[in-house]
């Protein structure tokens, strides 16, 4: 597998690259991102890839149009180097959450993304923790969402927590939060939520009982956090002992490390699939959860013709 295979690292993802390819076993692919003082980016490949099967490891995160840029230049790099295949490795998908038309005259990005990276000659996409399964159904071609529910919970029962009950903060999340619930064998329980416009949710009732318990939230995305500062009060109200919080993804922008402060949780849980330095300086007390040895081994099972499923048990068990 050495051989033909490669990981090369863009700009938002460089220390998750690293983790990835140490659970592989080979070393990161030489690969020079340039970003010019006019706004233009170039992309040069450090080595030959010819006949290799190219793996671009980017989340497009913020900075997200330049993240995106990044992406669709490199495939087209190795598209022209004669690179056997090109999978993209974006452990966070940007635009996810623009997945349909909530009102007339409204785009769907995120079949616009993978409409772009389908034509710039993308082979396979490879995420996690997708905001709707369904997008895996605008590509014609394979694209694996990768659960990270297993890191999350593994996590969780290293505390030995007692009296668990898993929480879904809104109607969307439930299969995500049951299959938290199930690693404990708890109860499940759902904020009913109301949107007015984005990045603003008012927490409306509770469905199931906390009372007592240690409430854990579980959602894809905390963004602004408003939806779960918002549910985390509710919890309190509703008489949880303790609250924990926890995501895939943290985006954590504008006035969400403020808010997660003062909500007083337990502890709070991300992954790396957006990169936290810069925000766990601001929050010492949240928990990073390395997402890289399952992408390692995803990727192992993809260059070694093993079913994906088969890697995913492994790291439930």
């Amino acid at each position: 597998m050495e051989n033909k295979t490669v990981v090369i690292a863009l700009t938002s993802s460089v220390e998750l690259a690293n983790e990835i390819v140490a659970e592989i076993g080979i070393p990161l692919g030489q690969c020079d991102v340039k970003h010019f003082s006019d706004g233009e980016i170039m992309v040069e490949l450090g080595e030959s890839v010819r006949g290799k099967n190219v793996y671009i490891i980017q989340s497009t995160c913020a900075p997200v149009s330049s993240n995106i840029m990044e992406i669709l230049i490199a495939i087209d790099a190795c598209k022209r180097a004669s690179a056997e295949s090109i999978s993209v490795v974006m452990p966070y998908f940007g635009y996810a959450r623009q997945d349909r038309k909530a009102k007339p005259r409204q785009p769907i990005t995120s079949k616009l993304i993978a409409d772009l990276l389908e034509k710039a000659g993308a082979t396979r996409v490879i995420t996690m923790e997708l905001h709707a399964t369904q997008i895996q159904g605008f590509f014609n071609i394979p694209a694996d969402d990768i659960s990270a529910i297993c890191i999350l919970g593994k996590y969780f029962q290293s505390l030995d927590l007692k009296d668990v009950v898993v929480v879904s903060p809104d109607h969307g999340g439930t299969t995500r939060a049951r299959k938290l619930a199930e690693i404990f064998h708890a109860p499940l329980a759902i904020i009913d939520k109301r949107r007015p416009k984005p990045n603003v949710a008012e927490a409306m009732n509770l469905i199931g009982d906390v009372d007592g318990k240690t409430a854990i939230i579980v959602d894809d995305i905390v963004d602004t956090a408003g939806t779960l500062t918002a549910g985390i009060q509710m919890l309190k109200d509703k008489g949880a002992v303790d609250v924990y919080a926890s995501c895939v993804h943290g985006v954590l922008s504008g006035p969400a490390i403020q808010r997660l402060k003062d909500a007083k949780l337990k502890g709070f849980v991300c992954t790396n699939t957006i990169p936290q330095d810069d925000k766990a300086a601001q929050y010492p007390e949240m928990t990073v959860l390395s997402v890289g040895p399952v992408l390692g081994s995803v990727i192992k099972a993809v260059e070694e013709a093993r079913p994906v499923s088969e890697v995913l048990a492994s790291f439930n068990e």
